[in-house]
């Protein structure tokens, strides 16, 4: 995935079928974090849904200090093709 202009943070999937991975994504154009993650599985059959949570983190050496670093998200929904 490509880094956009308004840079990227690390999303902490914390629970459902994707527990425990962190995936890179890019802020919005507002700069904020996205609000909802869909994750396509291997072989493209269904997405998983995420939505943003409580947890943010913030990197000490980031010159930015205004966005986070990580972000959690928690599981919603598995949705099929």
């Amino acid at each position: 995935m490509g880094t956009s202009p308004n840079g990227a943070y690390t999303a902490k999937l914390t629970d459902g079928p994707l527990e425990g991975r962190t995936i890179t994504t890019d802020f919005l154009d507002s700069g904020e974090p996205q609000p909802r993650l869909e994750i396509s599985a291997v072989g493209g059959e269904k997405r998983y849904v995420y939505s943003r949570s409580g947890g943010v983190e913030f990197a000490s050496d980031s010159g930015d200090s205004d966005r986070p670093s990580a972000v959690d998200y928690r599981y919603i929904e598995a949705v099929f093709n």
